[in-house]
C-alpha cells in the first residue's frame, strides 16, 4: 500500500512551563525539545516509522527549519520528492507551552501563507490520500485524479474549503470541536443522547463517509454495524498533549493500509495517541510500533458495556479494555 499524505509542516519548540506565563514579565527556561510538526507531515512521519511506503507533499521555507524537516523524514524513509521549497516564505514555526501540572499547551504558530503546490502529477497511484485540509487544491486534484484511492481527512478545523473536500472523503476523522461546530450541539459526557444526537447529525451531513470524532481524553466515537460506539481513551498522565490527534490519525491510515477491521483500526490508533501523551513533544512522541502493538496484545480487547438494540437512536455501545489473544493483530 502506497499513502500519499497532503498537507501543512512546521517546525516547533516545545517548552514546559510550571505555570502560564504572566504579561509583561521575563522567564528563563533551560528545557525545549524542537521536532517538526504539522498534521498530515506528523501523520507521514508515523507512518514511515512504522513501515508504511509512504510519501509527503507539503512546503517549506529555504531555512534551517525547512531542512531540518526534510531531514526527519528522510530518516524514517518518506519519500520527499514532492517536498516543495519556497523562496519567499519562511518556514512556519510554532512555540508551544506545555503546563507541567496537567499536560495541557498553549501554542503560538507563526505562519505566512505558503503558495499552493505546484507539483500535481504524480509519478505514481496512491492507495490511500491523507489529507489535512491546509492545501484545498493540492487535496481536491488528487481526489479527482485517483477516484479509487481510499480518502481520509483530518478535519480539525472549520474552514469552507475542509468542509466542501468532505464531501467526497470516505473516511472523516474530525475533532470534537469540530463535530461540535458543524452540527451546532454539544457533547454531554453524562448524557449518551447527546453523543448519538451529534453523531448522527454530522453522518447526515456527510451520509457517504465514515465518520470518527476523537474526544480527546474520552476516546473516540464511531460507528460499526449501525451501532454508535464509543472507545475509551488510555488512562494516564498526560505530560503533553500536542500532537495526539495527528498520531491519532497516522496510526488510523496504518490501520487502513493493513486491512484491519474498524474495531482494530481505533484500537490502535487509540492506543498510539494515548501512548504520545507520555511524552514531550509532539513528532517526538510518535510511538514505536512494536510499544503499540505490545499494549494492544498485553492488555488490550474489547467487551460491550451497553449493549443496544442496533439502531442509532438514544444508545451508545461502549467497549472496554481487556487483554485479547495474542494474535488479535492480524498479519503482524
Amino acid at each position: 500500500m502506497k499513502v500519499l499524505c497532503i498537507g501543512h509542516s512546521s517546525w516547533d519548540i516545545t517548552v514546559p512551563v510550571d505555570d502560564y506565563p504572566t504579561e509583561n514579565t521575563k522567564y528563563r527556561y533551560s528545557e525545549k525539545y524542537a521536532a517538526g510538526g504539522g498534521p498530515a507531515s506528523n501523520a507521514a512521519y508515523l507512518l514511515g516509522k512504522w513501515g508504511v511506503d509512504t510519501v509527503i507533499a507539503t512546503s517549506i521555507g529555504s531555512d534551517d527549519f525547512g531542512t531540518k524537516i526534510k531531514k526527519e523524514f528522510q530518516e524514517v524513509n518518506v519519500a520527499t520528492e514532492y517536498i516543495e521549497t519556497s523562496y519567499e516564505r519562511d518556514t512556519s514555526f510554532s512555540f508551544i507551552l506545555v503546563n507541567k501540572k496537567n499536560g495541557s499547551r498553549t501554542v503560538f504558530n507563526v505562519a505566512t501563507e505558503h503558495p499552493p503546490l505546484k507539483k500535481l502529477n504524480y509519478e505514481f497511484t496512491p492507495d490511500i490520500i491523507f489529507t489535512d485540509g491546509h492545501d484545498y487544491g493540492a487535496s481536491q486534484n488528487a481526489l479527482s485524479k485517483y477516484p479509487h484511492a481510499i480518502t481520509v481527512i483530518d478535519a480539525g478545523r472549520v474552514t469552507q474549503e475542509l468542509l466542501e473536500l468532505c464531501k467526497y472523503i470516505k473516511y472523516i476523522v474530525c475533532s470534537k470541536g469540530f463535530a461540535e461546530t458543524v452540527t451546532n450541539l454539544k457533547f454531554d459526557f453524562n448524557n449518551p443522547q447527546s453523543l448519538v444526537n451529534v453523531y448522527t447529525k454530522l453522518q447526515n451531513k456527510y451520509p457517504n463517509a465514515n465518520i470518527v470524532v476523537t474526544l480527546e481524553e474520552h476516546g473516540a466515537l464511531y460507528q460499526v454495524d449501525n451501532q454508535i460506539k464509543i472507545m475509551p481513551g488510555l488512562k494516564c498522565n498526560a505530560v503533553d498533549t500536542t500532537g495526539a490527534g495527528d498520531i491519532f490519525h497516522g496510526a488510523f491510515v496504518y490501520g487502513l493500509a493493513n486491512n484491519f477491521d474498524m474495531e482494530k483500526i481505533i484500537t490502535l490508533a487509540n492506543i498510539a495517541g494515548g501512548l504520545s501523551v507520555q511524552k514531550m513533544g509532539s513528532r517526538l512522541s510518535v510511538p514505536n510500533l512494536s510499544e503499540v502493538l505490545d499494549y494492544y496484545t498485553q492488555k488490550m480487547g474489547m467487551v460491550n458495556q451497553m449493549p443496544t438494540d442496533g439502531t442509532n437512536t438514544g444508545q451508545v455501545q461502549q467497549t472496554q479494555q481487556q487483554v485479547p489473544p495474542q494474535n488479535s493483530v492480524g498479519g503482524q
